[in-house]
């Protein structure tokens, strides 16, 4: 795509947030281009995309409010989680993510914090790498949870995410590898597949010893047998920009939509959360 194309659509969708009260008005710029991305430059996607992003959010408090990285509740699931994206793009422009816990201690296990602490690390990701990627590869690592970190899931907060993941995030998944599968893996899946769209379920893999066909070790960290760097390391770099990015975090008025404001025609103000299908049919002039 030219960048002259790229930059008459980014105005495009400039002026038409200047039409949506309701919206932000001072999104972040790469956060516009991320959209733009995401939605292959269609202009009409794209406002869809924008408006189910802002306003799940706003549906969703316990995730998206009091989003302070500094807090002891979030600085504690950086201890014990990791959110690591890895340094370089594949071949095919695809970003590899590992998610893992570092404990099997469930008493250390929040998992609504877990998921309001993912989504911070996932919106400074969204503005500090600007060279997008074609595609996500995320690979869940499985090793340390037990049976007691699956009492901690709260079901309400599942549904959030999942609807959020595979509706409003401006990202593309390619593939999702699960490795050290627990032998109550049915119990997890269970939870999920409820939420689970079919395409999404398609790109699942649950087979260790293949993983590295699907990725090459240049693209993992050293700790996975890959040659992409210490995932401390990498973990270390991404803290720093997270706590760099506190204010723009803690900005509502980058996040918050107003309802009151939004206009009558834009039929988005109904509970996103209690539809089925998918939420990109929805009107938004």
């Amino acid at each position: 795509m030219s960048g002259e194309k790229n930059d008459g659509d980014l105005k495009i969708i400039k002026e038409w947030l200047l039409k949506q009260p309701h919206l932000p008005q001072n999104i972040h710029h790469v956060m516009l281009k991320r959209f733009l991305h995401a939605c292959n430059n269609s202009i009409e996607q794209t406002k869809t995309l924008i408006d189910l992003f802002y306003t799940i959010r706003s549906q969703a408090p316990e995730i998206f409010d009091n989003r302070d990285p500094t807090k002891p509740e979030i600085q504690e699931v950086f201890a014990n989680i990791d959110f690591i994206p890895m340094p370089k793009l594949t071949k095919n422009k695809h970003k590899v993510f590992v998610y893992r816990i570092l404990t099997n201690d469930p008493e250390k296990y929040n998992f609504v914090n877990g998921v309001k602490a993912f989504f911070i690390f996932a919106d400074v990701r969204m503005v500090e790498e600007q060279d997008f990627p074609e595609g996500e590869i995320p690979i869940f690592d499985m090793k340390n949870f037990t049976v007691r970190h699956l009492t901690k899931i709260v079901l309400p907060v599942v549904k959030k995410y999942m609807v959020y993941t595979q509706e409003a995030h401006p990202i593309k998944l390619r593939e999702i590898h699960v490795i050290n599968v627990p032998p109550f893996l049915d119990r997890c899946l269970a939870i999920i597949r409820p939420f689970l769209k079919s395409d999404v379920a398609k790109m699942v893999s649950l087979n260790q010893e293949t993983l590295y066909e699907y990725v090459a070790r240049d693209f993992l960290p050293d700790e996975y047998g890959g040659t992409a760097g210490k995932i401390p390391d990498i973990k270390s770099v991404w803290y720093q920009k997270i706590i760099a990015n506190r204010d723009y975090l803690l900005d509502d008025s980058r996040w918050k939509v107003d309802e009151n404001q939004r206009p009558v025609e834009n039929n988005n103000r109904k509970q996103l959360f209690g539809m089925q299908g998918s939420f990109r049919t929805l009107t938004i002039d």
